[in-house]
């Protein structure tokens, strides 16, 4: 693995950056916060705890499509690709395809968690050990993790994008990743991409906000992490978790709701909290095919073909870049 822990100078750096972000969020009119922070060591591993839990379909769901059609997408794929994961996580849900792909060319999983990234890239070396991997540690949504591409030649390249995780971002957001996935691809080169598709309020909700309360102690670990490395003085018990479908814009919203008024000091600056105020943390966008089809033209791409449940309650999505 070539991607190395941050130096002094880039940790101060980033956290200089986490620290400008959660200020100007909480000092708007209404608080946010960037869910990509959602996403360090402990909050990666609660959200893999999530995918476990029964009321959060997506997960298996996506397992069992890919485990259905596993021939059929890397035919679409080809030989001698280079697959490359932007927010892998884990990894796990790319090794079944790495294993059936022809001649692959590599692996080029991109996360900001590198203890993640480590053990991911060990157990992909036990098991596939001819599989070249090139680890970036990163945030995806920015271009200099993508400048090794470059430098690994290949006749192909995918980017492949599971987890719905494009749900999170804001439409217009989701049409600019998509510009950017598009812009570090040859024509004809390919993007593997999960969606969650619109369905009832009920099913969407217990998904969000679950019988376990895994996903809760997920939405309130962004606090923890905010205290623990800018010391602020989050008093958790003084805010519930929140998860709801908003039918307009078909989503479902996470937050942080205040439970009574209260006073935060984060790095000397106080940030005030009325009873009833909450932090917007998350969003899941979902969408039709249709829908879906219409991004990725926007985003830079030519939709290929698409797979789904026998419930039509999510789809795997394979385009090519135009």
């Amino acid at each position: 693995m070539k991607a190395a822990l941050s130096s002094v100078p880039e940790k101060q750096q980033q956290d200089s950056e986490f620290l400008r972000e959660v200020l100007e969020g909480l000092g708007g009119k209404r608080k946010t916060l960037p869910c990509k922070y959602l996403y360090d060591e402990v909050g990666s591993r609660l959200f893999e705890d999530i995918c476990e839990v029964g009321d959060y379909y997506l997960t298996r769901t996506e397992a069992s499509i890919f485990a259905n059609n596993l021939r059929d997408i890397a035919s679409e794929i080809g030989r001698d690709a280079l697959l490359i994961e932007p927010g892998a996580g884990n990894c796990e849900k790319v090794e079944a395809l790495l294993a059936v792909l022809e001649s692959p060319r590599g692996y080029y999983p991109i996360d900001i968690s590198p203890e993640i990234l480590l053990d991911a890239e060990r157990r992909i070396k036990a098991n596939l050990p001819e599989m070249q991997v090139w680890s970036e540690v990163g945030d995806f949504t920015q271009p200099g993790v993508w400048d090794r591409l470059s430098m690994i030649p290949s006749r192909k390249r995918v980017v492949f994008f599971p987890g719905s995780t494009i749900g999170n971002f804001e439409p217009e957001k989701a049409e600019e990743l998509l510009e950017m996935f598009a812009a570090n691809l040859g024509t004809g080169d390919g993007l593997l991409i999960g969606t969650d598709l619109v369905k009832d309020s009920v099913r969407l909700e217990r998904a969000y906000h679950d019988s376990e309360h895994v996903t809760e102690k997920f939405n309130k670990n962004l606090l923890s992490r905010i205290n623990s490395e800018l010391g602020a003085d989050f008093d958790l018990s003084l805010f519930a978790h929140r998860a709801f479908y908003h039918q307009l814009r078909k989503r479902v919203e996470m937050h942080l709701v205040s439970l009574k008024k209260h006073s935060v000091s984060i790095a000397d600056t106080r940030v005030d909290f009325s009873e009833g105020e909450t932090i917007h943390t998350e969003n899941s966008h979902k969408y039709s095919v249709s829908d879906f089809n219409q991004l990725l033209a926007r985003g830079g791409f030519r939709p290929i073909c698409h797979w789904k449940d026998s419930a039509d309650s999510y789809a795997i999505h394979y385009a090519q870049a135009i």
